[in-house]
């Protein structure tokens, strides 16, 4: 049975920094993308980072790069993302997702497409991230 539990989420002030978790089971690890997606009121679900569980390969959307930081713990099959720096524009739910790596395409293409959620088989429930101005 495969489970995706995330976890983290809270209330921060503006500049401040949140980790949120994703511990997953019920598919071999190693096999697998996981990614971080978020979704705030009236807007489509986005990506936000993705991570190759096999080889640690990273990529992060534009608008977090350089201040969220995602990592793989490959022996407790669980993904990090460490968010610094927040804005109150990365206030939203987020949500952790897996696929099979041999499934997607390099990940500067995935995140170029508008189908990017649905190449994700298994969701973990939202976890909310507030951060005030």
């Amino acid at each position: 049975d495969v489970q995706l539990q995330a976890s983290g989420g809270g209330l921060v002030q503006t500049g401040g920094s949140l980790r949120l978790s994703c511990a997953t089971s019920g598919f071999t690890f190693d096999d697998y993308t996981i990614a971080w997606f978020r979704q705030a009121p009236g807007k489509e679900r986005e990506g936000v980072s993705i991570i190759k569980s096999s080889d640690g390969t990273t990529y992060y959307a534009n608008s977090v790069r350089g201040r969220f930081t995602i990592l793989s713990d490959n022996a407790k099959n669980t993904v990090t993302l460490q968010m610094n720096s927040l804005k109150p524009e990365d206030t939203a739910d987020y949500y952790c997702a897996a696929a099979e790596s041999r499934s997607l395409p390099v990940f500067r293409l995935l995140f170029k497409t508008t189908t990017l959620p649905h190449r994700f088989d298994y969701w973990g429930q939202g976890t909310l991230v507030t951060v005030s101005s």
